[in-house]
């Protein structure tokens, strides 16, 4: 019986909510008329023991009459009554009691011989009456509008945590949205736990069990855009063990955009769980380096170098010039920029290891800050494709600085990797090169006052060579999700903040620097693997939970991989005026040490000798004492007017 009491409700408050604003207006005015007549009518009959008919009925149309101006007046029939709220009902509160003092200011000429005394109890009785019915009908009419909207979303509702503005901004939204239905708040405040925010109560902590199972809630939102990164967190890790899917509000100062709230809730990433606290970026060093200038990016179209083009087109430089191997990706990043609106962009596509065509570029184009993200870098296939990895990632890396030499190039930032610290792999060693490579050219560039510096952190979330993708991917798939050792670690930043910082190291480069990010803590990959399970809303199934839903198994550390990554050679570490930027001058080769070597891995190359490749790679890489060897052998080092051909070797050797 009472489910269809219920179904029959629903229906006319589905009918209701079908019918046009005009229909609705007069229902509303229709309903306040009748409430109003009655209550005009029977006050002053019981006030005064009886009333003639002619005056009773006077006193209900003035009453109807001074009401329905009055809300008219106040907008009260524009509102939608589903989505009233606080203001509106203040309005209700205004408009009830001017409408009191006009109805009741026509009481002495409607019935004449009243005491004051009378007057003034009809007045207030009417008054508080109205404001009863008026008021408190609404907010009926309101629970009852949402009944059927709650029984639809059953399921699909929401727990919102943070009982605060910003977490009843996002109530409102979502009202008004077709997407998720807020089921109640939860906040760890005490001030506030028991009490009601817009109709819905707060709760505890540590009642989202008891919610969760209550109203079949399956996400919940993160409502804390003033909270430290830790305690977003701390908030996040909770929910997750309720096996729930949460999204987060951004940091406050992004609601300055203006975005509608419900499309700033993002999805909670991994850098949510890391609880990195970013460190607000400096102006002037983000724009010194850059801003007026014609800059070049290698490997634009990579995750960092997307990014990199993306900051730059922020900070006003005269021109981009977007070099990428990959078509595809080269055309991303170009839409990119034009998704911005910055048009002075110059796709140029083609490798780096064609130095006459990076010389045309840099001389046409008239570039003057090289940023340099073009390498291979993921591990185990350039382990498998040795030739091919240290021609694109050593000689490429040659080519382009012997372009930029030769076309004046004033500022050169190399982006480099934590796997280039003591290597264990040909790509680690192929970083490393392309340190010492950068390094031995800003020796000799430094009389000019030419800057060529370096930048070394970690992994990047999200990047094509970040593990976080592939374990999502897994996730979807249902598992398992593959990690290679079970103490295995890596050192982990936001894409956003590494250019950032890496933007600012440039400008504060004096040349011949390692700079180094602060990443942070290294992460465990296999508790990272299991964050992103419960991320998922998704359990670990193992021992102890064979009926979870992922799988994790053990692979085995593939060739040259690491169980824990290092970030800088020796212990000469230095702190600089950033709070995230570390500065190390650590060993390095002359010139004249390095060349031979160079000359030794062009030629191994030339003869397709894998071996011989490796050797003189790793026995550079690893920073063996060859000097002396070197010293027998000849390298110096070739002239910026000396151009051989291509297929010639590295100029100046033969």
């Amino acid at each position: 019986m009472i489910d269809v009491v219920f179904l029959r409700t629903d229906r006319w408050a589905e009918w209701l909510r079908g019918r046009s604003s005009r229909v609705k207006h007069a229902l509303l005015m229709t309903w306040d008329g009748i409430w109003v007549a009655l209550l005009a009518g029977m006050v002053p009959w019981a006030v005064r023991g009886g009333v003639p008919l002619g005056e009773f009925l006077g006193l209900m149309g003035v009453g109807v009459g001074a009401v329905w101006g009055v809300f008219h007046w106040f907008g009260l029939y524009r509102q939608v009554v589903r989505f009233i709220s606080e203001e509106a009902l203040l309005a209700v509160t205004k408009g009830t009691s001017t409408a009191a003092l006009v109805w009741g200011g026509m009481i002495p000429w409607l019935v004449p011989g009243w005491s004051m005394r009378e007057w003034l109890a009809t007045a207030v009785v009417l008054w508080l009456a109205l404001l009863v019915t008026t008021g408190g009908s609404r907010l009926l009419l309101r629970a009852w509008l949402w009944q059927p909207v709650r029984r639809r979303f059953k399921g699909r509702q929401a727990l919102v945590y943070g009982a605060n503005d910003a977490g009843w901004q996002l109530v409102s939204a979502l009202r008004q949205s077709r997407e998720l239905l807020a089921a109640a708040f939860v906040d760890d405040d005490p001030a506030v736990i028991g009490k009601e925010f817009g109709g819905l109560r707060v709760y505890g902590a540590d009642e989202i069990g008891l919610l969760v199972r209550r109203y079949e809630v399956q996400e919940a939102i993160v409502a804390l855009p003033n909270a430290s990164e830790f305690k977003r967190r701390q908030v996040v890790e909770l929910l997750c063990q309720h096996n729930l899917r949460v999204r987060v509000m951004p940091p406050a100062v992004d609601f300055a955009a203006g975005f509608y709230l419900p499309r700033i809730v993002r999805e909670v990433d991994v850098g949510d769980l890391l609880g990195r606290n970013r460190v607000a970026p400096d102006p002037r060093l983000l724009r010194e380096a850059v801003a007026g200038e014609s800059v070049m990016v290698t490997g634009a179209g990579g995750s960092i170098g997307m990014e990199l083009c993306r900051q730059i087109a922020l900070l006003a430089p005269r021109r981009i010039v977007l070099v990428e191997l990959n078509e595809f990706a080269l055309y991303q990043v170009q839409q990119l920029l034009l998704e911005m609106g910055f048009v002075e962009h110059v796709p140029a596509l083609g490798s780096i290891e064609d130095r006459l065509w990076l010389e045309t570029l840099i001389e046409q184009f008239e570039v003057r800050v090289v940023f340099h993200a073009a390498a291979y870098k993921h591990v185990p296939l350039v382990e498998r494709n040795v030739l091919q990895g240290v021609r694109n990632n050593v000689l490429g890396t040659w080519r382009l600085l012997e372009a930029c030499r030769s076309g004046e190039v004033e500022r050169f930032v190399l982006i480099s990797s934590d796997k280039a610290v003591n290597p264990s792999n040909v790509m680690g060693a192929t970083k490393r090169w392309q340190e010492l490579l950068t390094r031995a050219v800003a020796q000799l560039e430094r009389p000019a006052g030419h800057v060529y510096t370096m930048v070394r952190f970690g992994n990047v979330l999200g990047s094509s060579g970040s593990v976080v993708p592939l374990f999502q991917r897994q996730i979807r798939r249902g598992g398992p999700v593959t990690v290679t050792h079970p103490e295995v670690t890596r050192y982990f930043m936001s894409v956003h903040e590494a250019v950032e910082l890496v933007l600012q190291a440039a400008s504060m480069a004096k040349g011949g620097e390692v700079f180094l990010l602060d990443m942070g803590e290294p992460v465990p990959i296999l508790e990272l693997a299991r964050k992103l399970i419960r991320l998922a809303g998704l359990s670990e199934r193992n021992e102890n939970n064979p009926d979870g839903d992922v799988e994790i198994v053990f692979t085995g550390l593939r060739p040259g991989e690491k169980l824990h990554e290092e970030l800088v050679i020796g212990s000469n570490v230095q702190p600089t005026s950033h709070p995230k930027i570390r500065q190390a001058m650590e060993p390095y080769l002359e010139w004249s040490a390095l060349a031979p070597w160079l000359q030794e891995l062009e030629e191994a190359l030339a003869w397709g000798d894998g071996e011989r490749v490796r050797r003189a790679l790793f026995t550079v890489a690893k920073g063996e004492q060859i000097a002396d060897e070197a010293e027998g052998r000849g390298g110096a080092y070739p002239s910026r007017e000396r151009r051989g051909g291509r297929g010639e070797g590295v100029e100046g050797y033969r």
